[in-house]
This record gives C-alpha cells, structure tokens and sequence, in this order.
C-alpha cells in the first residue's frame, strides 16, 4: 500500500473515530443544556488552560533543543518548538501514536541537523517519558489507590492494562539498551517464528531496520551514560510537563466555579485516564477517553457538569493542540515552499 493510500486511511480512520466520539459523549445528554452549562466556564480559566496545553507541548520542543545543542553544539530553538507540534500532530492522527517521530525525525534531518543526533535525542525523550508516565503510575497506585478505585469503577482493569503495556514497553526497551546482543537474537528469533508460521513475509528490510533499532538504542545508552547532567535534567522536565497536562481538569474545575474536589485528587484521576489509554491502538485515545472521562469525574464534576467540563478539558488538552499544530505544519509548509522558490 502507497504512503499516500496509508495516510488518506489514517485520515479517515480519525474522522470516523472522532465522529463516533461525537455520539459518545452526547447520545444520552440535552446538547442544548450541555451548551448552557459551557457558557459558565470563565474565559479567563479557559485562556490559561489553552496557555496551559501550548506550554505542555512546547516544553517538548524545549527538551529537544537542549539535548541537539548537548549532542552538535546547535540547534534552532524555533524549529524544535515546531518539532513538538509535529509530533503532536502525527501522534494524535495515527495508532498508538505511532507517525509522531518518524516524521519528527524527518523534519529534523530536512533542517540540517545530524541523522544520528536527532534519533538518539527523540529516542532519550521517548524513554524518559516512558519512564516518568509509568513511576508516576506506581507512586499513583501506592498512594491514591482508593482514588482509583472509587472513581474509576469498571475501568480500573483498563487501568492495569495500561500500566502493563507501559511498564513492559519500559523493560523492553532498557533489556535493548542494556543487553543489546541479547535483545537482538530475541527480536530475530520471533521474527524468524512468524515467518516460519506465514504471518509475516521473509523480508531483508525488516532484518535491516532491526539492525537499526538496536544500534540506535545502543547509541541512546552511550548518550545517557555520559550525558548524566542532561539527562537529570529531561528527567526533571518532563516531570513538570506531565504535571501540567494531568493538572488542567482542575484549571477547567476552577473555571465552571465549582468547589468540594481537591487538586490532588483532579490530578490523579487524569493521569490514570491518560496511562489507561496511552498505549491504545487508537488515533488520540479518541472514543475511550471521554468515555472513560465521564465516568471518572461524574463525582467530582457532577452530573451538570462533567460533560461540559469534557468538552473543554478534553477540547482544549487534544482538539486545540491538534489544530493549532496542523496551523504550525502549514505556515512551515509555505514559507518551505517560498524559500525553495
């Protein structure tokens, strides 16, 4: 199947899912008291949530200019910050997230900085990201447990699942780096296996970009080992940057005027919503997010509210950030276009 064949199937894929979101959120709710009820969200919560999205996006931007300046002496900072809504937008408009860095890495290569380079600091901020979501998730679990428990009801084991897949992806990728030669011989030992049974074709460039995968992860640990500073530092950040997305429920509770619910307890139903639906084959989590959104802050929000409060939490913390990204990829896409004329 052609690239563009793919991405039209990918388009329609997100539409279809965004419009099956659609039905989700409002098949059993008034739309006219829906609406009513957003016209109490102050505009001034509402202007220093989308502030608080773009600034969560754009410190994605930051950690990867500071890592290209830590590995080639330079990098343009307004092009990393472009790098972050790039990555934004292929995340959300493919499965599992899975267009955001290949097409980051394409625009950083198309800019001029080193192949390698570029792989290694995507790699380092995907495995730290990887990490911080899944020890936030244990600290999560040992403490704030009941909070789960009583606010997520039938989705606690969706929960698990997304720890699960988090945590073994964590591992997985640390056995890479870590004891490459080994995970090399598992990685050709399974594929060899699904060829062997017909649900995969032998194919060279699969064995090529295997190769590619373990020595990119190899260069990754050589990173880390002599990078500590800069890596404590992405540690740090990327903590900060996942506190800011987990904490703009409350900015929207906030917003509506409402009282009773703590922020620590805002926060944490959040973040067990976006570990539970994280690893999702589905473009943006769409469908099960809000779903699972309703049901999770139907106490804290109320009845009233919780659907309003999805439509602006959820609206800005994904829908704004998407379309402001496409904006961001075709304002770059002209002036490209220009430049090359």
């Amino acid at each position: 199947m052609s690239g563009g064949r793919k991405n039209q199937l990918s388009y329609l894929f997100f539409v279809l899912l965004a419009v099956l979101s659609f039905y989700a959120v409002f098949y059993d709710n008034d739309i006219g008291m829906v609406a009513a009820s957003l016209k109490k969200m102050q505009l001034s919560y509402l202007l220093f949530s989308a502030l608080t999205a773009l600034v969560f996006t754009m410190m994605e931007g930051v950690m990867i200019w500071y890592l290209l300046r830590a590995l080639q002496g330079k990098a343009e900072f307004m092009h990393c910050i472009r790098y972050s809504f790039v990555g934004f937008l292929y995340s959300g408009i493919t499965p599992s997230a899975t267009g955001g860095q290949p097409m980051q890495l394409y625009h950083m290569n198309r800019d001029g900085n080193s192949l390698s380079a570029s792989t290694v600091v995507l790699m380092t901020v995907a495995l730290v990201y990887k990490l911080v979501l899944v020890l936030m998730g244990l600290v999560m679990l040992v403490a704030g447990f009941p909070v789960l428990k009583e606010n997520l009801g039938r989705y606690l084991e969706l929960f698990y699942l997304g720890m699960f897949l988090n945590t073994a992806l964590v591992v997985i990728l640390l056995i890479v780096m870590i004891f490459p030669r080994f995970a090399k011989s598992m990685l050709l030992a399974v594929e060899k296996l699904l060829v062997k049974t017909g649900l995969l074709k032998k194919s060279d460039f699969r064995l090529y970009k295997i190769e590619q995968f373990i020595s990119n992860y190899q260069n990754a640990v050589l990173f880390l080992i002599h990078n500590k500073k800069q890596v404590v530092t992405v540690i740090l950040a990327t903590v900060v940057q996942r506190c800011l997305v987990f904490i703009l429920p409350y900015i929207v509770y906030c917003g509506f005027g409402l009282h009773g619910s703590d922020a620590v307890t805002i926060f944490m139903i959040q973040m067990s919503i976006y570990l539970a639906v994280d690893m999702l084959p589905l473009p943006g989590a769409q469908g099960i997010t809000e779903l699972m959104y309703r049901r999770a802050f139907r106490d804290v929000f109320t009845l009233e509210f919780v659907v309003p409060s999805m439509c602006v939490s959820r609206g800005i913390s994904f829908y704004f950030l998407l379309f402001f990204s496409i904006a961001v990829c075709i304002i770059h896409h002209i002036r490209f276009r220009m430049n090359r004329k």
